[in-house]
């Protein structure tokens, strides 16, 4: 009699299918290997980074020698609440600006010497520094022209040019003022201000109405302070 095969056709793997199935396990071997690996690695790692810190933890312990720690009492140590801070140097930026503030009330009258110029010298200062400022004795270093400006401008010019004007170490500079002749009445009002700013600075030793050459009645020769001798 002949037998009749009843097993299922698709239990027989194929020649394909077999390939297919070690080429997946070949990947899946490599996969664990690579996980293995990386492992081990960061188990490495993990062993380098815990020596690393016994290391700093010995030398440490090392360098401290015999140091007993401190008992913990318990207690809490109270520190007092640090000064408020104090803006000195605003103080001092305010103070030097108070110092170089001008006034426009300043009688400056009694002060000239009662010539055609108009001369002005500090205390201690002898008549004949004012001749000589105005016979040219000084070369004239640096000039300032107010013309146009209005009466806080020219103020605020004025200091800030003889400041850099004494911080290079000038010593005979000249004032522009104008002669006043485009103001209400031809009246010389900027004139006035200039020769009474100029007196209130320490740093202005004396100053002279510039001769025709130079300006004349509308601007002014001045003598700063500096370390060389008048």
């Amino acid at each position: 009699m002949k037998k009749t095969n009843h097993s299922n056709p698709s239990a027989v793997s194929s020649p394909a299918q077999a390939v297919n199935s070690l080429a997946d396990l070949k990947q899946l071997k490599k996969e664990l290997q690579q996980r293995t690996q990386q492992a081990e690695e960061e188990k490495k790692r993990a062993q380098e980074q815990a020596h690393k810190v016994r290391a700093e933890q010995n030398l440490f312990r090392s360098s401290m020698g015999d140091v007993t720690p401190l008992k913990n009492t318990g207690r809490v140590v109270l520190r007092p609440p640090k000064p408020t801070p104090h803006p000195k140097q605003r103080e001092q930026d305010e103070q030097r600006v108070l110092q170089e503030s001008l006034s426009d009330e300043f009688d400056v009258e009694s002060l000239l010497d009662t010539d055609e110029a108009l001369s002005f010298r500090q205390s201690g200062i002898g008549t004949d520094v004012v001749r000589k400022l105005r016979r040219g004795h000084w070369a004239l270093q640096a000039q300032l022209d107010l013309h146009g400006y209005r009466r806080d401008e020219a103020r605020e010019a004025l200091s800030a040019f003889l400041r850099e004007a004494t911080k290079q170490g000038l010593r005979c500079v000249r004032i522009v003022h104008g002669k006043g002749l485009g103001s209400p009445g031809k009246t010389p009002v900027l004139k006035t201000w200039v020769m009474s700013w100029l007196a209130q600075k320490n740093d202005v030793l004396a100053y002279t109405q510039a001769r025709a050459a130079e300006g004349g009645a509308g601007a002014l020769i001045v003598l700063l302070r500096t370390s060389q001798p008048v």
